[in-house]
């Protein structure tokens, strides 16, 4: 399996990069500074398709043969949006406010093609068992929760012995619906 043109993959997170070289493709990584800032009025389902496109129009000027590929993940708990906390005591109040709970991420794919965006988000719903006191604190002391949506990693401590149910893939939860990627590089696709 081989791109018929060159891939940017535009995200820092280490958790895309690794998902994209295990499906085998080929990319290089270049991130631009991106303003992700969003209207408090965006339906919330819409934000991380609009913050994707938005990382992708940074690359206006790269060269118009390139595919470059953007994602956002955003966490949703009863109607409001949960980022990437701003410190260990707001990673705390969200992983308290997840526990015991079902909750949805939402995760959108942006593929600059030219001038064309096309963009796909996946939603899954995810259920934590309730998370005693010493589980989330062991959690902020050895893991990275500042660098992710809803201050957790489905991969890392508190994914594993926390998440009782997944409805829909593991990997857009884990940052990037791998499926939604691969139906959007499909028609610049050879088999080798």
């Amino acid at each position: 399996m081989k791109l018929s043109k060159k891939l940017i993959l535009a995200s820092n997170s280490p958790r895309r990069k690794d998902i994209m070289q295990m499906a085998g493709f080929d990319f290089e990584v270049i991130v631009k500074s991106t303003d992700e800032a969003f209207s408090e009025e965006m339906n919330l389902y819409e934000v991380p398709g609009f913050l994707a496109k938005t990382k992708a129009q940074c690359f206006e000027d790269s060269n118009p043969d390139d595919l470059v590929l953007c994602a956002d993940t955003v966490v949703i708990l009863e109607n409001k949006i949960l980022n990437k906390p701003e410190n260990l005591d707001q990673a705390r109040k969200m992983l308290e406010s997840l526990s015991g709970k079902t909750h949805e991420v939402a995760t959108a794919v942006c593929l600059k093609i030219g001038k064309e965006y096309l963009v796909k988000t996946d939603i899954v719903k995810v259920t934590f068992k309730d998370l005693s006191h010493q589980e989330i604190e062991y959690y902020l002391k050895n893991h990275a929760p500042l660098d992710k949506a809803g201050a957790y990693g489905v991969q890392e401590f508190i994914g594993m012995i926390g998440i009782q149910e997944i409805k829909g893939s593991f990997y857009t939860v884990m940052g990037l619906p791998i499926h939604l990627v691969y139906q959007l590089l499909t028609p610049n696709l050879t088999w080798n």
